[in-house]
């Protein structure tokens, strides 16, 4: 369990914190709208109103205690970049900040920021692989070279073994899991058996996932 402070709690900020609250960790939101502030209450440990551009405020919460800071304020980059400012200088641990587009992550990792995530450019690119292909169940992007998809298993390889297909070899492609009604087994081995009614959860490069899995 971690201490989260969770600055901005709009849509974005508002699914975070029902994602954080059900991993268990403490949350601390913070947001300048009293409406937002209220729409979260269910899902944070506190929550409080307040202005995050305010050094004095943010010292007030006490920020080196919090594991990790997220700034998911978007509809004022400014404010973003002056909130994300002032937590690493105010001792801040690993600040989290949400960017929209390359140049205003560019300004986020200069002044402070560990880390910025692109919501709508990941969902968009998420999508985009998995509504285009009828065989791709779901796709994780580990970094810009490699990810993890969930397909149905290719007509030639059912009825094969791990080991038969050699996959690994051929492909640099390692089979992480076989998922069956929803159940998934990680127990692989060399002579498991690969059949129609099962996905598996391949991690490799994504120029290999592309050529085996023509996607």
């Amino acid at each position: 369990m971690k201490n989260i402070l969770l600055v901005g709690a709009g849509r974005f900020g508002r699914h975070i914190a029902m994602q954080l609250s059900q991993l268990e960790h403490q949350i601390m939101t913070v947001d300048a709208n009293e409406e937002r502030i209220n729409d979260v209450l269910p899902f944070t440990t506190n929550a409080l109103i307040g202005d995050s551009t305010n050094a004095e405020f943010l010292r007030s919460l006490g920020i080196g205690n919090f594991d990790v800071c997220i700034v998911t304020i978007s509809s004022n980059f400014q404010n973003s970049l002056e909130t994300t400012s002032l937590l690493k200088e105010l001792g801040a641990k690993c600040v989290v900040s949400r960017a929209e587009r390359d140049v205003q992550a560019k300004f986020l990792l200069r002044n402070g920021a560990d880390h910025v995530i692109y919501p709508e450019k990941q969902m968009a690119k998420w999508a985009a692989i998995r509504y285009t292909s009828n065989h791709i169940f779901d796709y994780i992007e580990i970094d810009q070279q490699h990810a993890i998809f969930e397909v149905e298993v290719p007509e030639g390889w059912i009825g094969k073994s791990v080991g038969e297909l050699d996959i690994r070899r051929k492909f640099g492609i390692n089979i992480l899991g076989i998922k069956h009604a929803g159940k998934t087994d990680v127990s692989i081995m060399p002579d498991t058996i690969l059949s129609s009614d099962v996905s598996i959860l391949v991690l490799g490069e994504y120029k290999m996932l592309q050529k085996c899995f023509r996607i």
